[in-house]
């Protein structure tokens, strides 16, 4: 899921490895998986709660947007992080349906591809899964519902769906017959070719004479695994004028990431299947819709698999009936002003001479928007340049919705702000309304109702359309006293200051400098209206932001030399000290609010730091293990004497108007994993013995009659996964959420709210900040032992559904070879540069350097932290690619402008090392 243009989501730019063996293994001989028809046994909570979001309204990517065909207003959108919503017509708000997704599959949020029933509407099917590698340990799965998605049965597959992986855009992978809705299909990733059902989504069994698995690759070479997965089989299509109800429709189109056979047909209901003659090759079929009145199939291709990607594509058209394939694109491939591919291919229904596409992605200046009345033969495009670089729009876009769309953006045409949208692989219309529209973007839906408005002279409304879908990835959340509610930090949209959770923010918080993504979040306790947070940086001027106005207003803090990533940050009680680990560089303590620092001894590069709540000069921190103290501002830490603390994946914090208070979370199966409490500033620890496996940890207001503020706790404890309070300082803890509502992963940040007892704020890695309040009277409960045992291992993994790889330390030379590339327009242009260690040693943090020679800007960059200082650019390694094993490769890339011509570098240097062009 991406949000801000155009940097990818972080957890959707790493990583993935093949599944290889598993579906060699799997149970394919007998024909049949066994379908598990329900969730572990339920654990309800003991607590009354009510659960909805913090208001954002989207902010994550929607590839997939659904109609059913035969219900007017009955439609579904897919995220692939967020879970699958369904449209409330009442409210014009999405339901999110998968909240009852858990911890130990949490990957089941991500949504490959959704299939609605055009027989009976009641059922929906989902292929869940995020990643095709180790990322996500489980194997993907169906989920199947006759109750519009209110609950759901689980069929297990043998291999694993990417919901997250490059290629996502493509679809619809999962497909329902509509005259027999018995028979369901399944295009799969990684190999596994087409997959069939003929019971309805129980059972599922591989199509052996589907012999065509695909072979597109975006990177084969790329080591973290991400890139290197068979992108397979990619949309199926049925024509439902071939069958007759109750039977199996006997023509079916297929089509699959293979550029040179990229189309198949079956019309013996899946028996045999042929490669499409006089099909275009060389490019990758994304879509592939039926108009079954005029018996024409439409595709839309691109280079790539997107959605990030993708530099040349074409439309066609084939005539089903005489076998006539012809190529129908406004802009074709062969034209030098075609720069991008095409997807969001949709026919109007009610007017199927109508067709629209998008260009599949176009970061610059925006998406362009094609429709045609004559099926192809002529189109028109929803802006034009009108003396560049003026534009000329069929549209007005209301974004009152979600105002923070700007990004904080202040384009110069013709980029305009907000964008039309990027990653634009679905839009659709409405089939029983012409007028009516959706589309997804990599941060919100759009959509309208006065779509026809286009083909006589008017302009079609825009609006923002994603009221009820929340899909971010909640890196970090705080929660001062006083007027100001939230705070959070947030991937991609970087994060914003709540004063009213019921209420969308009205502009994007992280300016100043300018954030993509905001790793942490802190204010000070008794001065809550200053406030610190660190993130991706802009052009990497600055990794930190600092306000002493509750976040009405922002500067740019110095980084400290070396830095290279953001790190977790904490402000003292009283606003007089902020003590920063960026990524990198060590940690550092300030007492002019970021504009000067002073390295702190005493703890290690990467620790995780955090303030005491009352003691304005005291901090801790946290490093592999060791907990450590500092008195005097963060200048110097003390080590404690403790022992027997988890080394990895630690969240801690101290408890607001208790000096010295400390609670820990965090471990790992392998060794130490649980909770642990301190009330001596760290100096001895004691593990809370009813917590098995302890993840986030926060505070929040006291109980009625209680002194000690309530304890919150994303946690396993008593054998039950669950979000967890406390109200006698861990004595006692009471599950609050239930089976219906646990959000898959929750392992980022928990957290109460000071001012309203029983509300928490739980951090999720896709459906947004869920916000529960207490509705009812609190139990009565025993008491639970505590002693202090020794850890536990426990079997159960650790889902991490956001790996980042660890922090660079010091950054070495190495020997280095550059490819650059461009795809030139106007006076502007795209580069892709790709980066590889020629070595025999790893590259530890990198910095590439070039020159341009004629004038080129860099305007925006992407996977990497891009600077410009006159003809000179750099561009740094992001925590996540800044290793570079030998022989590895990782690509980044920019848009720039120019004028007359735009000649390429001739030398690059990478940590002051030249390197080698191609």
């Amino acid at each position: 899921m991406s949000a801000s243009p155009p940097l990818p989501r972080a957890s959707t730019s790493r990583a993935s490895a093949r599944i290889a063996a598993l579906v060699a293994s799997a149970a394919v001989v007998a024909g049949t998986l066994v379908a598990v028809d329900s969730q572990d046994p339920a654990h309800a909570a003991t607590s009354p709660y009510t659960w909805g979001n913090v208001e954002i309204v989207g902010g994550g990517f929607v590839p997939g947007i659904v109609y059913n065909q035969s219900e007017k207003g009955l439609v579904y959108a897919r995220t692939d992080i967020g879970g699958a919503y369904r449209l409330d017509n009442a409210t014009k708000r999405w339901v999110p349906l998968l909240d009852s997704i858990g911890w130990d599959d949490f990957g089941h949020t991500g949504v490959l591809s959704l299939a609605t029933d055009p027989i009976n509407p009641d059922k929906v099917f989902v292929a869940t899964g995020l990643y095709t590698n180790s990322w996500d340990p489980n194997n993907g799965a169906i989920l199947r519902s006759s109750d519009r998605g209110k609950t759901w049965a689980k069929t297990d597959l043998p291999f694993k769906v990417g919901g997250n992986m490059p290629g996502r855009g493509m679809g619809e992978r999962l497909q329902i017959d509509p005259n027999d809705d018995r028979v369901l299909y399944f295009g799969t990733e990684g190999g596994n070719g087409l997959w069939r059902s003929t019971d309805s989504g129980v059972t599922w069994a591989k199509v052996t004479s589907f012999t065509n698995v695909g072979n597109y690759v975006q990177d084969p070479t790329d080591t973290n695994g991400y890139l290197t997965t068979n992108q397979g089989v990619v949309w199926v299509t049925f024509d439902p004028t071939s069958g007759t109800k109750g039977s199996p429709s006997k023509t079916i189109y297929v089509g699959v990431a293979d550029k040179a056979n990229t189309v198949y047909r079956s019309t013996d209901a899946g028996a045999t299947w042929t490669r499409i003659a006089g099909q275009p090759t060389g490019f990758i079929a994304h879509k592939g819709v039926l108009d079954p009145v005029g018996k024409q199939l439409y595709i839309a291709t691109s280079d790539t698999g997107g959605p990030y990607d993708g530099g040349h594509g074409d439309l066609w058209r084939l005539d089903t009936t005489t076998g006539t394939w012809t190529q129908i694109s406004p802009v074709p491939s062969s034209s030098t002003d075609n720069y991008f591919g095409y997807s969001g291919l949709t026919i109007d229904r009610q007017h199927p001479n109508t067709i629209m596409a998008v260009s599949q992605i176009s970061w610059w200046p925006d998406d362009i928007i094609f429709r045609s009345t004559d099926r192809g033969a002529t189109w028109t495009r929803i802006w034009d340049f009108d003396g560049y670089p003026n534009r000329t729009n069929r549209y007005t876009q209301d974004i009152s919705g979600a105002p923070w769309l700007t990004f904080g953006q202040q384009a110069q045409l013709p980029e305009t702000s907000p964008k039309l949208g990027w990653m634009t692989e679905s839009f659709e219309i409405d089939p029983f309304d012409s007028n009516s529209f959706l589309y997804g973007t990599g941060a919100t839906i759009y959509g309208g109702s006065n779509l026809t408005a286009w083909d006589t002279g008017g302009k079609v409304g825009i609006g923002v359309k994603a009221q009820g879908l929340e899909e971010t990835a909640v890196l970090d959340l705080a929660a001062p006293p006083g007027a100001t509610e939230v705070i959070s930090g947030l991937g991609d949209i970087g994060g914003f200051v709540h004063t009213d959770i019921t209420k969308v923010p009205s502009a994007y918080s992280a300016t100043a400098p300018y954030m993509s993504s905001v790793n942490g979040v802190d204010f000070a306790e008794t001065k809550p209206a200053t406030m610190v947070r660190v993130g991706s940086a802009d052009n990497a001027t600055s990794h930190i932001g600092i306000s002493t106005s509750g976040g009405s207003s922002w500067w740019a803090g110095q980084d400290p030399s070396g830095v290279t990533g953001p790190g977790t940050v904490a402000v003292g009680a009283d606003g007089g000290r902020i003590v920063w680990s960026p990524d990198g560089a060590g940690v550092y303590t300030s007492s002019t609010l970021g504009s000067s620092w002073t390295k702190a001894t005493g703890v290690a590069v990467g620790a995780r730091v955090e303030s005491d709540r009352v003691n304005g000069q005291k901090f801790y921190a946290w490093n592999a293990g060791t907990f450590a103290t500092s008195t005097d501002g963060g200048a110097i830490f003390t080590a404690s004497k403790a022992t027997g603390l988890p080394t990895t994946s630690v969240r801690f914090a101290a408890v607001p108007g208790r000096e010295g208070d400390v609670w820990l979370t965090g471990g790992d199966p392998k060794g130490a994993y649980g909770m642990w409490h301190s009330t001596d500033s760290g100096a001895t620890f004691t593990k809370i013995a009813a917590v098995d496996q302890g993840d986030a940890i926060g505070f929040g207001k006291a109980a009625p009659g209680a002194t000690y503020p309530a304890i919150y706790t994303s946690s396993k404890i008593n054998g039950v996964r669950g979000i967890f309070r406390s109200i006698d300082a861990g004595a006692t803890w009471v599950r609050i959420n239930d089976d219906q509502h646990q959000w898959g992963w929750t392992g980022s940040v928990v957290i109460g709210d000071p001012d309203v007892y029983g509300r928490v704020y739980v951090g999720t890695n896709g459906r947004g900040i869920v916000v529960g309040n207490l509705t009812g009277t609190d139990p009565t409960t025993t008491p639970t032992t505590t002693p202090t045992p020794t850890p536990t291992v426990t079997p159960t993994p650790t889902p991490t559904p956001t790996p980042t790889p660890t922090p660079t330390v010091t950054p070495t030379p190495g020997k280095c070879a550059v490819k650059y590339t461009t795809s030139d327009w106007n006076t502007g242009f795209t580069a892709s540069v790709r980066l590889t260690n020629t070595g025999t040693t790893a590259i530890n943090g990198w910095t590439l350097g070039f020159s341009f020679a004629n004038g080129q800007a860099v305007t925006q960059g992407w996977s990497a932290d891009w600077s410009q200082s006159g003809t000179a650019v750099t561009a740094k390694g992001l925590s996540w690619n800044s290793t570079l094993a030998p022989g590895a490769s990782t690509d980044i890339g920019f848009n720039g402008s120019h004028t007359g011509s735009n000649p390429r570098p001739t030398a690059f240097t990478l940590n002051g090392s030249s390197c080698s062009v191609s």
